[in-house]
């Protein structure tokens, strides 16, 4: 695979606009002064944790006696957490924090952002031709870069869609949401199962 693949791969993965709604939603309960400084500082982590998972991903799941199986269940739980709170809001939001509260690492910087099948996805590069780790770390800053940039825009795109829209759209990815979600449990499951014949 070619650095450009990589990067279009990573960059489908990370899903700047299906998260968009979602990223959105839990910043609409944020000061709106503080607002583009959280969105920064949750991307920041997020390429941060997928720079650490890319360079020694496979060596932190060997030392923890963990399988890229287990990361894959986690994720689908969490991630149909998040999706039942979008289909079904409540006063928190998304992230169930309460108004004017800060999203911390969790939701936006991970999973939503840095979720199981972006750092599977790194994990599966580096394993795979651990002598192109320069390719690989370009991929995947133009995909976080490119990302970034859709989710830095936000605004100008809920303005677009309005109040109601972005509701809508939020229920809509919600219900997607849940359908990747269940997926991802059920492919660590059945990876998992297949592991034991």
């Amino acid at each position: 695979m070619d650095t450009f693949s990589a990067a279009v791969m990573l960059f489908l993965i990370m899903d700047p606009l299906g998260n968009l709604p979602i990223f959105a939603s839990i910043l609409r309960h944020i000061d709106s002064k503080k607002r583009r400084k959280v969105l920064i500082r949750e991307l920041i982590i997020a390429l941060i944790i997928m720079f650490l998972f890319l360079f020694s991903g496979e060596v932190i799941l060997n030392f923890l006696n963990l399988r890229s199986e287990s990361v894959s269940i986690a994720g689908g739980i969490i991630l149909f957490l998040i999706a039942i709170r979008m289909i079904f809001p409540q006063p928190g939001g998304v992230a169930g924090l309460a108004a004017g509260e800060e999203p911390f690492i969790v939701p936006m910087a991970i999973p939503l952002m840095a979720g199981p099948s972006v750092l599977a996805a790194l994990i599966l590069l580096a394993h795979t031709d651990s002598s192109r780790m320069l390719d690989w770390s370009i991929a995947l800053l133009s995909a976080w870069g490119l990302s970034a940039a859709i989710l830095l825009f936000y605004k100008v795109l809920t303005k677009m869609l309005g109040e109601k829209g972005l509701t809508a759209m939020e229920r809509l990815m919600g219900m997607v949401l849940v359908m990747i979600s269940v997926q991802m449990f059920l492919d660590g499951v059945g990876s998992y199962m297949g592991r034991l014949h």
